[in-house]
Order: structure tokens, then C-alpha cells, then sequence
């Protein structure tokens, strides 16, 4: 089984990781309603992307907490 590739959140911008974050939440919200019409192939690929949205969201957050601590 392959190893799934974690994204390295560190080294983006924060311009760079909102672009990201939007991004992956469009295309959640389309495979979410192409598994509706039509089954995905692997539908764990959702639950990997819903993660990695989180991890985005996570680490938005962390930055916005220590821009205010400064």
C-alpha cells in the first residue's frame, strides 16, 4: 500500500495556503456530490482530503494566533 504525501504547511505563504485551502474545499464539495450521482472509485480519498483540510484550517489558525501574540 502506498504511503499517502503530507503537504509541508510550514513553507507556504499565507496567501499561498488560503489559495490552497479554497481550492481543496471546492473540490471536496464536487467529489462530494459526484459520489452522489456516481460512487467514487476509492471514497477514501475524501476522508484523506477532509483531513488535509483540517490541516490547513489548523495551522491558519496558528498563524493567526501568533501574528496576535506578537
Amino acid at each position: 500500500m502506498a504511503k499517502k504525501i503530507k503537504l509541508n504547511l510550514h513553507e507556504l505563504s499565507d496567501a499561498d495556503l488560503k489559495v490552497k485551502l479554497a481550492e481543496e474545499k471546492t473540490r471536496l464539495q464536487r467529489m462530494h456530490f459526484n459520489h452522489t450521482v456516481t460512487p467514487l472509485e476509492n471514497p477514501m480519498t475524501m476522508r484523506y482530503l477532509r483531513r488535509d483540510i483540517a490541516r490547513m484550517t489548523h495551522e491558519t489558525a496558528n498563524r493567526a494566533k501568533q501574528t496576535t501574540n506578537k
